[in-house]
This record gives structure tokens, sequence and C-alpha cells, in this order.
């Protein structure tokens, strides 16, 4: 009989019943008639798949499955392992929560690819003179306006109840590779373009213009910002070139006036796996 590593004897002695016979299983080998197991009736399903992932992942680091190559597909895991789909699926689940694994719809599972240095995104604003600048390396695509109702983390941060918005949303590219980097939406309350016309007259400036509108206007500044992180919905995932598997990290950046009241809110998305938010740190006195 050939030794197996104590995993592999452990997961298939844990798919045999106590007076079913077992027999070694090794990898590319398919499983006959004869090979076939009872799920022991005391053994939990989660304890299946958790040792199943173990191996898979050993697997994967040893080599056996390099980067960006293609893991077995769920019917062969059945043979090979001699498991449930149930339990080959919540396997590879936890090959994804991992980090280890990607999955793509229709292609089947692959081994993720070893992580790119991130794209850093410089988040720091200075002055020159009387005008404000971003440290905005990327090249931004033509942005698209529209016109709707702030909801959701916006219409929160903006706390004026349901306040109707100028919306310009653009696509962020990497300046060498033009690889998508980001998602950029800028979101202007009727209010402040009211109240400075240049801002409605064109939504579609970059942030840094946008400011020195409301600066020209007389309003003092300030900024703060907030991040968070969520599930990608589909649309993002597609524009971003994320798998099913990446989380998207959200920023956004709140221009201000003396009062406190939020003047614009800017909505930056970016892939978490893939890109990285830099600040310059200034400190500020509290106010009294």
């Amino acid at each position: 009989m050939r030794h197996l590593d104590p995993e592999r004897q452990a997961l298939i002695l844990m798919s045999a019943g106590p007076t079913t016979y077992h027999t070694p299983v090794t990898p590319g080998e398919p499983m006959g008639d004869s090979q076939t197991r009872r799920i022991h009736p005391d053994l939990r399903t989660d304890a299946r798949y958790q040792l199943l992932a173990r191996i898979l992942a050993d697997e994967i680091t040893q080599g056996t499955y390099p980067p960006g190559s293609k893991l077995p597909s769920e019917t062969e895991m059945l043979e090979r392992y001699g498991v449930s789909r149930n339990t080959v699926r919540a396997a590879v689940a936890e090959l994804r929560s991992m980090g280890l694994a990607v999955s793509h719809h229709g292609k089947g599972t692959y081994v993720r690819e070893q992580t790119a240095p991130a794209a850093e995104i410089e988040r720091t604003l200075t002055k020159r003179g009387k005008r404000l600048h971003t440290s905005d390396t990327y090249a931004a695509e033509p942005a698209s306006v529209t016109r709707s109702h702030a909801s959701g983390p916006v219409a929160d941060l903006i706390n004026r109840g349901p306040v109707a918005l100028l919306k310009a949303e653009r696509l962020l590219r990497h300046p060498d590779t033009t690889a998508p980097i980001a998602q950029q939406t800028v979101s202007i309350p009727f209010d402040i373009a009211d109240e400075v016309p240049q801002l409605a007259e064109a939504p579609d400036s970059s942030p840094a213009d946008l400011y020195s509108m409301l600066a020209t206007a007389g309003l003092s500044l300030t900024w703060w910002e907030k991040v968070t992180a969520r599930t990608a919905l589909p649309d993002e995932r597609a524009a971003l070139d994320m798998t099913d598997s990446d989380t998207i990290m959200v920023t956004y950046r709140i221009t201000e006036d003396a009062d406190g009241r939020a003047l614009l809110v800017e909505e930056l998305r970016v892939n978490a796996a893939s890109a990285a938010l830099a600040y310059r740190i200034t400190p500020t006195t509290p106010k009294r």
C-alpha cells in the first residue's frame, strides 16, 4: 500500500463507514465502483470540507497546482477524494476565502496569480498660490453626467434629506498600462450648484477644478475622508477586471464649508487586492 500523508489518510477514513474497506487514493487516478464509500454518520460536513481545503491548499503551496493553473473540476474531485459535491463546493469556497483560488463563472476555479504590486493612489491635497491640486497620476476617461437623488452612504454624508444631485462618473486608468484602477463618482447637491453656478455649467470637471470653483465663490474649504470595504457589484467587477472573490475598497472624500455643510462628495472605488491609498498627514488644530 502506498504511503499517504496523515491528512489524506484521514480524509479517506472519514469517508468510510465502520464496516467499509478503504484504499489509498492517488491524485489523478479515478475511483472505481469498488472504491465507493459511505459517509460515517458521526462526522460533520464542515470537518470534511475543511480537511479537503487543507489538502488542496498544501498541494497549491507545494507547487502541484502552480499560480494560474486550473484546479480539478467538481466531478474530478468527487472521484479523486470520494466526498460529496457539497463538500467539494464548500472546500473550494474555503480556498477562495483563504485567497488561494479564484472562480470564473463557466470556466472553473484557478489558483490565484501572485499579487502584482499595488497601484498606489495618492490622495494628498496641496495648495500652490490660490489653487488647490490633487496628486492624481492616473488617466481619467471623459465623465458621464446624470441627475439623481442622494441615497445610501452619500445621502448620509450630505445629511440634508432627499437632496437632488448632479453626478459625474468616470473610469480612471493606469497612465502606463491603461489598466482600469478605479471608478470615480462626484456628487454635487443641487443647492450647492445653485449657489455656485459654475458647478452646474461644468459638473464633469476634475475634483481639483471643482474645489477651485468653490474657493473662487468665497467658500472656506475643509476635507475629510471615510474608507470602507464591501462586496463588489457585478458592474464594478466588470469595469475593474475583478474576480468574484475580490473586495472593493470605497473612499468617500467630503468637501465642507466653514460651517460643516457638505458641498461635494467624491466616491472612489478600487479593487482592494491591487490598489493602495497613500496620504500625507498634516496636523490640524481642533476647533474650540
